[in-house]
């Protein structure tokens, strides 16, 4: 009867630590330690459940890296920084301004005139709302408010040029 016991609570031990082992998927969203953790651009606590952004990295070393960002503009200006930019396999999330669930950016729609943690004043939503627009012109409005008003880079010398859209 005692061997019996000390089998299972082995087995138990062993479902527990193979459970722990697998940490988080890698894919989708992760969980936000809100306030807890920084922006991997400009450091600010990622604060704002409704404003905030990841980037899953495409796989290195066995896994894929999770950024966590605390606005849109910061996801878009880092990712168009990082050498695999264009991995088909990179995943950008956004959350809803509405009710804070994960979206996919790329097929989010953004609103502007929010009041966002960085300043780039987009709310993502997954229905189109007047004036909003899709991911590619919510790209180009964040280049126009870095170069306009150099957010958190301190000034022109670290202001972030907008990327050369290429031309056929």
């Amino acid at each position: 009867m005692r061997s019996e016991r000390i089998a299972w609570a082995a087995v138990a031990g062993i479902l527990l630590l193979l459970a722990g082992c697998g940490g988080e998927p890698d894919t989708g969203p992760g969980k936000v330690r809100w306030d807890r953790e920084t922006c991997v651009r400009c450091g600010m606590a990622v604060s704002d459940p409704k404003y905030s952004a990841q980037v899953r990295a495409p796989r290195q070393h066995g896994k894929r890296p999770l950024y966590k960002f605390d606005d849109i503009g910061c996801a878009i200006i880092w990712l168009d920084q990082q050498p695999w930019k264009d991995d088909p396999t990179v995943e950008i999330w956004v959350n809803d301004y509405h009710d804070g669930k994960w979206l996919d950016a790329r097929k989010a729609w953004y609103v502007p005139g929010k009041i966002t943690p960085m300043g780039y004043g987009l709310g993502a939503t997954d229905k189109k709302e007047p004036g909003a627009m899709d991911f590619a012109a919510a790209r180009k409005h964040v280049y126009e408010v870095e170069e306009k008003y150099h957010v958190h880079r301190g000034g022109e010398s670290h202001a972030v040029p907008a990327p050369q859209e290429a031309h056929p």
